[in-house]
């Protein structure tokens, strides 16, 4: 059948769909191609990326900069600190936007509309920083683990798209069905509207996931103890301190210890990306199907 419509297809329509074809493959290519070259960067000679000489394929293969990386305890305790912030935090996420955004979702539940508006002016208007931080002071937050969960419990975007979802998503019919079988608000929450929201929860949880990965700010603003700092912050702290031997003290007394870390240098850069973006690509594949679905949330439906 696919042959037989071919065959009806104009010249235009093959062009068209050729070159539809190669603007789609372009965009993958400029796309893909940054990630590419940074894992074979991370591998290849540094000399041979600095000269240009490595496009597709691996040049002088060296391992030195993933050594050096994660031959530094401080990389583990970031990954374990990260991890429990991620985890943790992505939970409590979770556990506060859904049950907020089904009650929002309800109509009958008349403050909806006053309550959404003080949500939504927070998307606005914040108090700064300075006033941020003596918040979380008065609060006993500075150098506690917390402040790197508490203070974003909520995003205000992630509640809106799951508004969404619960209002356009499930029916009433299926509220008022489960009301006559004897069903509450919180049983329906529980047993219908969860378990039929598997995209949504996977999409902000994904959002949460990475905002919480990827935390660089609070870290660096609000933490002093550097046994809770991220990952981030310690790959920060990898890159400096390698740029600070590269280009300092480690180049003085003859001895070419500089000039080998500097020559190395650029490679544990590339490294340091990998290390840190790895994991979260590595995640993506398994909620994809639920992304795809979730993402159209708000969009025109028929």
């Amino acid at each position: 059948m696919r042959l037989s419509a071919l065959k009806y297809r104009t010249p235009g329509d093959l062009a068209f769909t050729v070159g539809l074809v190669l603007t789609c493959a372009l965009v993958l290519f400029v796309t893909l191609y940054p990630i590419y070259f940074v894992v074979i960067a991370s591998v290849s000679d540094p000399t041979m990326v600095a000269t240009g000489r490595v496009w597709f394929i691996p040049q002088g293969i060296s391992w030195f900069g993933y050594e050096q990386i994660l031959a530094d305890e401080r990389i583990w305790t970031g990954y374990r600190n990260t991890i429990l912030y991620t985890v943790v935090g992505t939970a409590v996420n979770l556990l506060v936007t859904l049950p907020a955004a089904y009650a929002l979702s309800r109509r009958e539940f008349r403050p909806r509309k006053v309550l959404m508006f003080f949500f939504a002016f927070t998307m606005f208007f914040n108090g700064g920083l300075i006033p941020m931080y003596l918040l979380l002071r008065d609060l006993n937050l500075l150098d506690n683990w917390l402040v790197f969960i508490l203070p974003t419990a909520v995003n205000v975007y992630n509640l809106i798209i799951a508004r969404a979802f619960f209002e356009n998503s499930l029916p009433e019919e299926l509220y008022e069905a489960a009301t006559i079988d004897g069903s509450n608000y919180f049983q329906f929450f529980l047993k219908m509207a969860l378990p039929l929201s598997m995209a949504i929860i996977s999409v902000i949880g994904l959002y949460y996931l990475v905002q919480h990965w990827n935390d660089f700010f609070t870290g660096l603003v609000f933490v002093r103890d550097y046994d809770k700092q991220p990952l981030q912050i310690v790959l920060r702290d990898i890159l400096i301190s390698n740029q600070a031997f590269s280009g300092g003290a480690g180049g003085s007394g003859g001895s070419g210890g500089g000039s080998y870390a500097q020559q190395y240098a650029d490679q544990i850069k590339y490294g340091v990306i990998v290390v840190s973006t790895l994991p979260v690509i590595v995640l993506y594949p398994f909620l994809q199907r639920y992304f795809e679905k979730g993402v159209m949330i708000g969009s025109v439906k028929g």
